[in-house]
């Protein structure tokens, strides 16, 4: 080992997975509880409505168990570091801005809060000049606009405020 990897500090992997498994025994826990109250037997004319979301909650639960036995009391437990803090803050520079577009969405459009994103996008991250990044912004929009709005006749969701209503779309 270098000593990069020494100094690598996080939550194992294993620990990770045990979450994981955790969240999906919840999942399918809730999934076979709402079959039963649906109806999880055989009827008299066949499955009853929560028969099959029974089986794959089922399936589920057991695979999280084996997952959490696995992760946890496994012979061949996975302790490396998941992720460490460089790594995170990766993740997060592409997670968080693509939270608040997701937001912006529903505030300013898709069409506009797609043309600043993509543009902040490429500014930011990307390091491209403010003026490439605008024009590759809009241009994408604009091909966008005109494919769903114009060409196919399928409106996309304008937004609370409707920027865009000066186009009569």
């Amino acid at each position: 080992m270098n000593s990069h990897e020494d100094s690598r500090t996080g939550v194992a992997t294993n620990i990770v997975d045990a979450v994981v498994a955790i969240l999906v025994l919840i999942l399918g826990g809730v999934i076979i509880y709402g079959s039963r109250q649906l109806g999880s037997e055989w009827t008299s004319d066949g499955p009853g409505s929560g028969y099959f979301p029974f089986y794959i909650g089922l399936i589920l639960v057991i695979a999280a168990l084996g997952i959490l036995y696995q992760s946890l009391a496994g012979k061949q437990k996975n302790t490396e570091i998941f992720v460490d803090r460089e790594q995170l803050g990766r993740v997060f520079s592409v997670l968080i801005p693509a939270a608040v577009y997701v937001g912006a969405i529903q505030v300013i459009g898709i069409y506009v809060a797609s043309a600043i994103y993509i543009a902040l996008f490429m500014i930011i991250l990307g390091k491209f000049s403010w003026i490439k990044s605008v024009t590759a912004a809009l241009v994408v929009n604009v091909v966008f606009f005109m494919m769903f709005e114009v060409w196919f006749k399928v409106p996309l969701f304008k937004g609370a405020y409707d920027l865009l209503s000066f186009l009569g779309y």
